[in-house]
């Protein structure tokens, strides 16, 4: 088993990008909102930072449209765009609307690599086959798969049930491990593990998935009063402990 890389989503200043690369995170992730948020000089002076530092830049932009993410890329310049809309089965029209944007991305931008995100259910086994379809169709336009946490069983729910209306994350919540570990058996492309990734059970999940690396957003943000996670503040503390654990 190599080194498992460490990426760390949400992180929008350049202070926390740095104190990040300090403790050892390989890549580290920004969120880009929505449309007409897309140009944000603070974001893209943190991708700036952290591709100064050496470390390797992920950008999510939370939308779709074609020539709004080629701007995205190009106004940002990360070395990898991230795209995690919902997809839902191996069968799924959007697959097909997926396949034709990352073709664009390739052509125009050959030095850009792709994450995509590939929806798991916490309890997935039922879907295993249609998931490794889904990411086979997927796979000769992407760098990178991400396992991640899609809400309510069934790859085949329809919109409105995640916690970012039609995209995949942020749920806190674990995905099938043992999908995911089959999906990294089966991956010719190095395959991140996501989905409700903590220090205290982040281990665990490498020994059982042996991804390329884990990715940690919810469970590693800061909490508020009442104990729910703060988006876009992350925990340097339990960032630390990630790294150290993993």
């Amino acid at each position: 088993m190599s080194k498992q890389i460490v990426q760390i989503y949400e992180i929008q200043t350049p202070e926390e990008a740095c104190a990040l690369i300090e403790m050892g995170v390989d890549h580290v992730g920004s969120v880009i909102t929505s449309l007409k948020a897309r140009h944000d000089p603070i974001i893209r002076e943190t991708v700036g930072v952290v591709r100064k530092l050496g470390a390797i830049s992920s950008v999510i932009p939370l939308y779709t449209d074609t020539e709004a993410v080629i701007d995205t890329i190009s106004y940002y310049q990360p070395n990898i765009i991230h795209l995690c809309n919902k997809l839902d089965g191996s069968d799924d029209p959007a697959i097909d609307a997926a396949i034709a944007l990352q073709k664009v991305v390739k052509d125009r931008f050959p030095e850009i690599k792709i994450t995509r995100s590939i929806p798991i259910a916490e309890h997935a086994g039922a879907q295993c086959r249609s998931i490794l379809t889904m990411a086979a169709r997927l796979e000769p336009v992407s760098d990178y798969f991400l396992t991640d946490t899609v809400i309510d069983g069934s790859p085949h729910t329809v919109g409105g049930d995640q916690p970012v209306d039609g995209f995949v994350g942020i749920t806190g919540l674990t995905c099938d491990w043992q999908v995911a570990a089959r999906l990294v058996v089966h991956s010719r492309i190095p395959v991140i593990l996501a989905g409700g990734i903590s220090p205290e059970n982040v281990a665990a999940g490498i020994r059982q998935v042996d991804p390329f690396g884990v990715d940690s957003c919810t469970c590693t943000n800061a909490l508020d009063e009442s104990g729910q996670p703060i988006r876009f503040r992350k925990d340097m503390a339990r960032v630390k402990m990630l790294v150290e654990q993993v």
